[in-house]
């Protein structure tokens, strides 16, 4: 008797939970209207996003920074374990989907009846047993809420890979910085040196009478000029320093120099590839897109809160009055039982609910579609920075040619009493600001490059990842009626 009951109330149970049905809107992913091409698009060459980006930078140090910062970045850490905490915040809502199973062991003794019924005595009860308790996802408001939670890991996950892509073009592009401070360092200690040189000679002409005081001021001011700008650039030198140490997860150190720049990375005339492979390479506009169908999901729990519930709870145990005869007792006991719970008023709170997970869900379907706008730009941008910057390093150096042509035509016009110390003090300013010129666009032009490689979020990673990557090629969840998105989670 006891066991056909439970037979019947389980396959009412599976006949519940097979006509259940997800209340809720499926996730569709949005229309999204994309350029054939990138503006700044060339035709040349192999897609940037498909190059390695080792390949271009040949500068061991650079590389073993960026190993270094992947291996010790604490913002990186930081990304790795909210991964894990969001992995494991999907296993505990998976959970629900499951009846849950718990041991209960319970001993009571004393003479509280014994003011009601007088002369019982002290009375003794003692139960062994298990419960059982399972919610019927009915309206699919658990699974909606695992869809959810799935959608939420997937976007910490390519949060997690945005991390990794912004650290390594920081730690490229401040190396490229300090590399180029270096350069301007040094080009700044040979103008002073040389300057000091004019200053001593100009004082020494002065001291025959030659020349007037002024010319010997004017030395000076450019001398000093030189020397300020040494100092200034020696403090940003160990600020970048002190930048990269943290960026790779180090006390502030000395960081050892590798190649110079213009020795360190090539500059090809490359493509960028089609804007639509941005909606599948970009981790950002992937995270945008996980959260947007993790709140969708969100609609149907919200929803599934405004339909009846059922509830089914089971116990089984055994229960003595004798502690001494509770295993060898005959008193099994055992129940099962169903609940019903329905909302009758309550005043619009869970239709409010609904409303507002329905404005995040457009909240979220605005941000993704800012997400794409944006990196639209950035890849535009880099595009922009790797043509005009080549285009205006041309020109520096061309202006630096004919500074130093100017130089040594006034000194030897000033030296043949020709022209006045005006004239070479402005030559000389003209050359010094043009080497500093062309040595920071030759940084800035080389920087584009890595900004178009973080814009279009591939290349990053080191050969071993690669090969590794394309080992454990994660599984795909496509949402219902969308273009599957990679995910590591089953």
């Amino acid at each position: 008797m006891q066991a056909n009951t439970f037979m019947r109330i389980a396959a009412c149970s599976l006949v519940l939970l097979a006509s259940g049905c997800l209340v809720g809107p499926d996730y569709q992913r949005p229309e999204v209207v994309l350029p054939e091409a990138y503006f700044g698009e060339t035709a040349e060459g192999q897609p940037v996003a498909e190059l390695q980006w080792w390949k271009l930078f040949r500068d061991p140090q650079m590389q073993e920074l960026v190993r270094v910062a992947l291996e010790e970045n604490r913002d990186l850490r930081v990304a790795i374990a909210r991964v894990a905490e969001a992995r494991a915040r999907l296993g505990q809502v998976r959970s629900n989907l499951i009846p849950q199973v718990n041991g209960v062991a319970s001993g009571a003794r004393g003479n509280t009846a014994e003011q009601v019924i007088p002369g019982l005595g002290i009375q003794e009860n003692y139960f062994l047993g298990i419960t059982s308790t399972y919610e019927v996802d009915l309206w699919g408001k658990f699974r909606r809420s695992t869809e959810a939670a799935r959608g939420t890991l997937l976007a910490v996950e390519e949060n997690q890979r945005t991390v990794m892509i912004t650290l390594i073009a920081d730690v490229a592009s401040a190396y490229l910085l300090l590399r180029d401070l270096d350069a301007r360092v040094a080009i700044s200690l040979d103008t002073v040196q040389a300057r000091n040189k004019s200053t001593a000679l100009i004082q020494a002409r002065f001291d025959k009478g030659t020349v007037a005081l002024i010319d010997v001021n004017q030395a000076q001011i450019q001398e000093a000029d030189a020397a300020a700008q040494l100092a200034q650039l020696r403090r940003q030198t160990r600020e970048t320093e002190n930048l990269l140490n943290v960026l790779i997860g180090k006390n502030p150190r000395p960081i050892i120099r590798g190649r110079a720049i213009d020795k360190a990375m090539i500059s090809p005339k490359i493509p960028a590839g089609l804007p639509s492979s941005l909606l599948e390479r970009r981790p950002d506009i992937r995270a945008a897109e996980a959260n947007l169908a993790a709140q969708t999901a969100r609609i149907g729990v919200a929803e599934s809160l405004r339909i009846p519930s059922v509830t089914l709870t089971g116990n089984f145990g055994l229960a003595s009055n004798d502690l001494s005869d509770l295993l060898d007792s005959d008193g099994k006991i055992w129940g099962l039982g169903i609940d019903i719970f329905g909302p009758i008023f309550d005043a619009g709170r869970r239709k409010s609910l609904v409303e507002v997970e329905k404005a995040r869900t457009e909240q979220a379907l605005n941000l993704y579609e800012q997400s794409i706008l944006q990196a639209l730009r950035e890849v535009e941008d880099a595009l922009a920075g790797i043509r005009w910057y080549r285009e205006e390093l041309a020109a520096r150096e061309f202006q630096l040619g004919a500074a130093q042509s100017a130089s040594n035509l006034s000194w030897a016009r000033y030296n043949g009493g020709v022209t006045s110390f005006l004239e070479v003090l402005e030559s000389d300013r003209s050359l010094f600001d043009a080497q500093l010129a062309a040595a920071e666009i030759r940084r800035r032009e080389l920087v584009s490059i890595v900004s178009l490689y973080r814009a279009l979020g591939g290349g990053w990673m080191p050969p071993a990842a690669a090969d590794s990557a394309a080992a454990n090629q994660p599984a795909t969840t496509p949402a219902s009626g969308s273009t599957p998105v990679s995910s590591s989670v089953q």
